[in-house]
């Protein structure tokens, strides 16, 4: 339903919905909840946590409040677990200055846990995942190869050390990224979550009326995520990326396999990516440097005159 203070809705697969409620201030609005990713159930909660809060700033918001939602078995797991889930979820709000004010469980066999999440932007100020241009530097805010790392953390492959470096990849809020981001002149930002890098950068691509080429080797990676991409161990959501944009994405013939697959591969919690003037793009990054934020120019933007929207050379 249209409305003339839904500044953003559903139309371009945005990262969340902001509402005006005042010629000065809006409301951004979004939900995310999954199941576990890691075995830790106090980690798999202040996960799901800044994977929710992610959104809110990705658009240019402050997060402010939050609901748990939560689903858990009534029998076979210790009620412990749920409570360390939402001890987990609740640190990393108030990490991020986020009221937790309620939320909502019901029985499920499968454990799900995750955020509906508040926050406030000025309308003038937002965010969208649409207008990049032509000449644009992209700009990503965290490594590449969660959903690989943790497959193999599932599968007991993998070093502890780059178990320890996903999971704090994961965990870390997209707060001071977005901060800096906003200080700059920003024409597309989105965070890279369960569709990859090639498919958020598809959806800013298309939103935008252009192309977005990305340079293999400028991907910054997790440790241990190549070698273990090639090593096979895929997540499911890996292939469905495959499909759904078969025919959306470019990839040279140069890229390494193994590349290829950390760019499909499904990040739980990623970086922002953003496209900024390329003028402007290093000293986005040492701004960022300087936030502790490692950041990297993964590509830029070109006109698109028709073909894939996505190219990764």
């Amino acid at each position: 339903m249209a409305h003339a203070d839904l500044l953003v809705g559903t139309s371009t697969a945005d990262d969340a919905g902001v509402f005006r409620i005042a010629p000065d201030l809006a409301l951004v609005q979004t939900v995310d909840f999954f199941t576990p990713i890691v075995d830790d159930a106090f980690q798999f909660g202040a996960i799901a946590a800044a994977n929710a809060l992610s959104d809110v700033y990705a658009m240019g918001g402050e997060p402010r409040t939050a609901l748990n939602i939560a689903c858990f078995p009534q029998k076979g797991v210790p009620f412990e677990i749920l409570t360390d889930i939402l001890r987990g979820g609740l640190a990393k709000a108030e990490e991020a200055g986020v009221v937790v004010v309620g939320g909502h469980t019901v029985i499920d066999e499968e454990i799900k846990f995750g955020m509906a999440v508040t926050g406030l932007v000025h309308p003038d100020r937002i965010l969208r995942n649409v207008g990049a241009r032509p000449g644009d530097a992209l700009v990503l805010t965290k490594a590449l190869g969660t959903g690989i790392v943790a497959t193999a953390l599932k599968r007991g492959a993998g070093s502890s050390a780059e178990h320890a470096a996903a999971i704090a990849s994961m965990a870390a809020l997209n707060a001071a990224a977005a901060r800096v981001l906003g200080s700059f002149e920003v024409h597309a930002c989105t965070d890279v979550t369960g569709f990859g890098l090639l498919g958020h950068a598809y959806e800013v691509a298309h939103g935008s009326g252009v192309r977005l080429a990305l340079v293999a080797e400028r991907l910054p990676l997790l440790p241990g995520a190549r070698a273990l991409a090639a090593a096979g161990h895929l997540t499911g959501g890996c292939q469905r990326n495959r499909e759904w944009l078969a025919d959306e994405v470019e990839m040279a013939p140069g890229v390494p396999a193994d590349l290829a697959e950390v760019a499909w591969d499904p990040q739980t919690s990623g970086g922002l990516l953003a496209a900024v003037p390329a003028a402007t793009a290093p000293r986005v990054l040492a701004a960022l440097a300087a936030a502790g934020v490692p950041a990297a120019v993964i590509g830029s933007v070109e006109a698109r005159a028709g073909g894939a929207w996505v190219a990764l050379r």
